[in-house]
């Protein structure tokens, strides 16, 4: 975690973290603690691969700077770079101990983050390598999410969870990976999801699996405008029935702004944005992580030039999530701080963001009128703190 992730946002003296959060995308191998890879890294035997390039040996950092190096690899302007990383965190978690430990450090880490429902995604595919069948993989995550659920509450945070199943959209296991999912529908799994790198990997590749779930009546988010533009996003639409897009944000490829005077700005929606933004399909935005990876590169490299806020104020349904807590260094608390600061959002505007994705959430309806209200009296709750405490 960078310096900066430590800041203390506030507005109108609640403390960020003191709100109540709905996160929708973060992955579980892109989260783990620092501490846990050095541990892991020395209990099992496991060789840093050479695909990760660093200089020196990680055994012999300590957690702080491990935590520094692995933010600092993810700056690189690549998606394919970023991904890098992701070979040393899923050679550690192939095992029993490693999956179960990992998920509820997870849910832990994130309850203490203020969030109350999170859907961890993750690829049981890169978790088989040695010896564990897929189906004991989904087993092992959800014994890990239910024991930091306990944990948590033992520490009185109250948290949800449940597991995105991902299949890698560059292999061609997808079909055996939603037939895993919908094995595990009742016991854990709330949704399915293709990632990796994405251009040249479009999501009509995967076409069966998806007809599959939808005849199952089983949802999809689908990573699709991070790292390649808004033909992805429609193949994200029409091959894999997304009703969620993870990141989406090339979807600003489709939307031309035009300032006519001083005065006078004139916005045109292409299809594709009018089609997600009128059907209500949620972007899962990752602002962090979108500039890391250069999804935003066309229009600059800060928070401001981050189309989030024009999103925002077209009326799209937007949602805020950290992605990879550890490889890009961030938490949600971060996020919504960076995004305030940036576009000078106030309370109302980050509960409509956690409202949002509380509407999104894969649950059923009653679960996430309840969520919402859990999210609505935890912000008034947290102004009222704030003023009894001023």
């Amino acid at each position: 975690m960078t310096g900066e992730s430590l800041v203390n946002w506030t507005i109108d003296g609640v403390d960020l973290r003191d709100l109540p959060k709905v996160s929708l995308h973060d992955h579980l191998d892109g989260g783990m603690r620092p501490s846990t890879i050095l541990e892991l890294l020395e209990s099992g035997g496991i060789v840093v691969p050479e695909s990760v390039a660093v200089s020196g040996d990680i055994r012999a950092m300590t957690s702080d700077e491990l935590g520094r190096w692995i933010a600092a690899q993810s700056g690189s302007g690549s998606l394919v770079d970023y991904l890098k990383i992701f070979d040393l965190t899923c050679a550690l978690l192939q095992t029993e101990e490693g999956l179960v430990r990992v998920a509820r450090e997870a849910v832990l880490d994130l309850a203490a983050d203020g969030v109350v429902y999170t859907e961890l995604r993750w690829a049981p595919e890169q978790h088989i390598h040695a010896g564990l069948s897929l189906d004991e993989t989904v087993e092992f995550v959800q014994q890990g999410i239910e024991q930091g659920i306990q944990d948590a509450a033992a520490l009185g945070q109250d948290i949800r969870a449940g597991q995105l199943i991902t299949a890698m959209r560059h292999a061609n296991r997808s079909l055996e990976i939603a037939e895993l999912a919908l094995r595990h529908r009742t016991a854990g799994a709330v949704g399915f999801d293709i990632a990796g790198a994405e251009l040249g990997f479009p999501p009509s590749n995967h076409a069966p699996a998806f007809r599959l779930l939808a005849e199952n009546m089983f949802p999809a988010t689908i990573h699709a405008g991070e790292a390649d533009g808004v033909s992805s996003i429609e193949s994200a639409l029409v091959d894999g029935y997304a009703l969620r897009l993870g990141h989406g944000v090339r979807l600003a490829e489709d939307i031309s702004v035009e300032e006519v005077d001083a005065e006078t700005t004139t916005v045109s929606l292409g299809d594709v944005a009018r089609w997600v933004r009128d059907r209500g399909i949620t972007l899962e935005m990752c602002p962090t992580s979108n500039i890391q990876t250069g999804a935003i590169a066309a229009r600059g490299s800060r928070m401001e030039d981050h189309p989030f806020d024009l999103f925002y104020q077209l009326g799209f349904s937007v949602t805020v999530s950290s992605d990879n807590r550890t490889v890009s260094g961030t938490t949600l608390t971060r996020e919504l701080g960076l995004l305030t600061d940036a576009f000078g959002y106030g309370l109302a505007d980050l509960e409509a963001f956690q409202l949002n994705a509380a509407v999104a959430a894969f649950l059923p309806l009653e679960d996430r009128e309840e969520l919402a209200e859990i999210v609505h009296e935890g912000f008034v709750d947290a102004v009222a703190n704030a003023r009894a405490g001023s």
